[in-house]
C-alpha cells in the first residue's frame, strides 16, 4: 500500500503541476503566450515583468494552490491506503517533486513550462510552515542585497534540504510525527533531487549572472523576436 500511495502521489503531483498558471492567466487575460515574452519562462517573475501585477498575482495564487492541493491529496489518500502511522511527509515530498516536474514539463502545454521555484516553495506551506518561513526569509534577504530574483531562488533552493534536516532533527515535528534518522535522511535526499531540478532549470540564469547580463527586479520584459 505504501508503494501504491507513492505512485498516487507522483501522479497527482504531475497532473496538478502541469496546470501552468502563468500560461493560462496571460492567455485568458492578454490573449498572448507568456513563453514568447521576456525570458520566455512561464513563471511568476517573467509574468510580472511582461504583463504586470494583476497577471502576476493570479499566477502566484495558482502556482501556490496547485502545489498545496497536490500535497494535501497525496497525504489524504496515503493516510487512507497506508494508515495514520504512514510517513505522510514522504508522500508530500514525492507529490512536490512531480508537481515541479509537471510545472517544468507540463502535460497540457506542450511540455514547455516554468522553472518550478514557486511550486517547490508552496509544498512547505503544508509540509512544514517553519521551513517555508525560513526559505522565504533567505530568499528575501538575498533579493534585497542582490536585486536578482534568480540568484535568490537558487540560494533558497540549495538551503532547502539543510533547513529541513535541522527542522526535523532538532525541532519537534509540527504534525506530531516522530521521524527516525533514516526517514529524515530520506526526506532530505528527495529534497536534494527537487533542488537539483530547480537549480538545473536556472542554468541559463546562472550563465547570465556570470556574464553580468541577468535582469534585476523591476526591469521590464519585451517580446521575443
Amino acid at each position: 500500500m505504501i508503494i501504491l500511495s507513492c505512485l498516487f502521489s507522483a501522479l497527482m503531483g504531475y497532473l496538478f503541476g502541469s496546470i501552468n498558471s502563468a500560461i493560462l492567466t496571460v492567455k485568458l487575460l492578454k490573449h498572448e503566450d507568456i513563453r514568447n515574452f521576456g525570458s520566455g519562462n512561464a513563471g511568476l517573475t517573467n509574468t510580472l515583468r511582461c504583463f504586470g501585477k494583476g497577471c502576476a498575482l493570479l499566477t502566484l495564487l495558482g502556482d501556490l494552490s496547485k502545489g498545496m492541493i497536490a500535497v494535501l491529496l497525496s497525504q489524504f489518500v496515503g493516510k487512507l491506503l497506508s494508515g495514520a502511522d504512514a510517513d505522510l511527509y514522504l508522500f508530500g515530498c514525492i507529490a512536490g517533486i512531480f508537481a515541479i516536474l509537471g510545472h517544468v514539463f507540463p502535460l497540457y502545454h506542450g511540455f514547455k513550462g516554468g522553472k518550478g521555484v514557486l511550486v517547490g516553495v508552496s509544498i512547505f506551506l503544508i509540509l512544514d510552515w517553519r521551513v517555508f518561513l525560513i526559505l522565504i526569509g533567505i530568499f528575501s534577504l538575498v533579493l534585497i542585497i542582490s536585486k536578482y530574483v534568480s540568484l535568490s531562488s537558487i540560494i533558497a533552493t540549495i538551503c532547502c534540504p539543510f533547513v529541513t534536516f535541522a527542522a526535523q532533527y532538532f525541532w519537534k515535528d509540527i504534525h506530531h510525527q516522530e521521524f527516525t534518522l533514516g526517514q529524515i535522511l530520506l526526506h532530505c535526499a528527495l529534497l536534494c533531487v527537487m533542488a537539483v531540478m530547480i537549480v538545473y532549470m536556472h542554468r541559463s540564469n546562472i550563465q547570465r549572472l556570470r556574464n553580468g547580463t541577468e535582469s534585476k527586479i523591476g526591469q521590464k520584459g519585451k517580446k521575443i523576436q
